[in-house]
């Protein structure tokens, strides 16, 4: 069906529209072969506080940005290559229910949808389109993602030296090899994340010591914090700082 849609004229026209959703700061999205298989708003944490964000699935790309009128107008575009995705689900807690995590080497993030069967379809459709895409170049799944952040509201305190509190003036840092949230002192060395940036980012003493270790063999959070899946990333359109 993606294969019979791809170069149709109705097909075209919703990209097209979509488009056109975000301005001409967007990026164009129209091009051979895309196919646009779904859309909706789904609840992403970002580090301070869950936000409403509107997410368009298409057979090769994921898509987001922010609600500035709804159905009408979006901001703050974000494309995912889905070659390059990888999905979990989150178990349920409080009031944060139905969710899974998208990964990527750049960038990993928890979603929220609004019902059981809401995330059970999101979660198959991007699935299928990864699987397809893998399939047809000959690619294997992405072995490495970027850190999921913990969020700011989980870390009173430094969650490496366990001493310094946040304040203010003593303000919370993130790590971009574990995504714990961090004071200045805990985290002033920088190392080159290829996947992530260009540039030297921000890690923690206890990622930095085990990355430059001659032994090698990284340790993804391996102390008594660990807790593997239920973080969060930065987003680029928070009004604070990347830190």
């Amino acid at each position: 069906m993606v294969d019979r849609l791809a170069n149709s004229e109705a097909n075209s026209k919703r990209i097209g529209v979509v488009e056109g959703c975000f301005g001409a700061a967007g990026q164009p999205l129209v091009i051979p072969g895309r196919v646009l298989i779904g859309e909706g708003v789904l609840t992403k944490l970002c580090r301070k506080r869950p936000k409403a964000r509107q997410f368009f699935l298409f057979n090769d790309i994921l898509v987001y940005g922010n609600i500035v009128i709804q159905k009408k107008k979006y901001n703050k575009q974000h494309i995912i290559p889905l070659e390059s995705v990888t999905i979990d689900t989150v178990p349920d807690e409080g009031d944060l229910r139905n969710g899974w995590l998208i990964k990527t080497p750049t960038k990993s993030f928890a979603v929220y949808a609004a019902t059981a069967t809401e995330k059970s379809e999101w979660m198959n459709h991007i699935a299928k389109c990864v699987a397809d895409l893998l399939s047809k170049s000959g690619k294997s799944p992405t072995g490495e993602h970027a850190a999921v952040w913990v969020p700011d509201s989980e870390a009173t305190v430094c969650m490496r030296c366990l001493k310094v509190k946040f304040t203010p003036v003593s303000r919370r840092h993130h790590c971009r090899k574990c995504g714990f949230v961090v004071c200045g002192p805990c985290s002033d060395k920088k190392y080159l994340l290829p996947s992530q940036s260009s540039k030297p980012v921000r890690v923690c003493e206890f990622c930095y010591v085990h990355l430059t270790s001659a032994v090698g063999g990284y340790a993804q959070r391996a102390d008594s914090f660990g807790r593997q899946g239920f973080n969060l990333s930065d987003d680029e359109d928070e009004d604070d700082s990347s830190d």
